[in-house]
């Protein structure tokens, strides 16, 4: 989708910015289809290098993991989209967490409008994919960003691992920051998303 946009529109100079599994299709697209169109590229609480435990990923999420989502997604889709947002993805299942209904009931509004087909096959997109050589030709800035109590996506298995990997990338970190911490947070990470666009 987004080759098809930017060729019809005719851009140029594009800042592609991807959260979560969107960080893995920015990788995906600059690395192999921009074409010289972007300028820079932001990855977000991304899913690269690779989530799934593998022998080559040592530090990576099992296979079981993965399984007990498109369990959840096959068998109670509207209840699975309930107790993430409610746990682990904004961090509302810590002690000190401010928890906000408003973004869970918006987190499960979003999901129950997707196609459930969609979502279980794209649990094996973003934690089977192994985005290592995209990585290693993202040859244009990137900033990667990333919560340090991210419960979705481990930072030492992810942007950890990514920005060993990019020719000219920088990674900012937040304490205590969750998987979405671009909604719950959006005060500390919109300033740092303008400041890369500018430079």
């Amino acid at each position: 989708m987004p080759y098809a946009v930017v060729t019809a529109l005719d851009l140029s100079n594009v800042i592609h910015i991807g959260h979560s599994t969107g960080g893995g299709e920015v990788c995906r697209y600059v690395a192999q289809y921009a074409k010289g169109r972007a300028a820079k590229a932001v990855m977000i609480s991304a899913v690269p290098p690779i989530m799934l435990k593998t022998a080559a990923n040592p530090g990576g999420l099992p296979m079981e993991v993965f399984d007990g989502f498109r369990a959840g997604v096959a068998t109670n889709r509207a209840q699975l989209y309930v107790d993430v947002p409610t746990g682990p993805f904004y961090g509302f299942n810590q002690p000190d967490a401010k928890v906000s209904q408003g973004l869970i009931n918006n987190w499960w509004r979003q999901g129950m409008m997707g196609s459930a087909l969609a979502h279980y096959d794209g649990i094996s997109a973003f934690s089977e994919t192994d985005f290592t050589e995209d990585l290693k030709a993202m040859t244009l800035p990137v900033l990667i960003l990333h919560g340090e109590a991210d419960q979705i996506v481990p930072i030492a298995d992810s942007a950890e691992l990514s920005i060993k990997l990019v020719p000219n990338g920088t990674l900012k970190t937040y304490p205590g920051l969750p998987h979405g911490m671009c909604q719950t947070n959006p005060d500390v990470l919109n300033p740092d998303l303008l400041a890369f666009a500018r430079s």
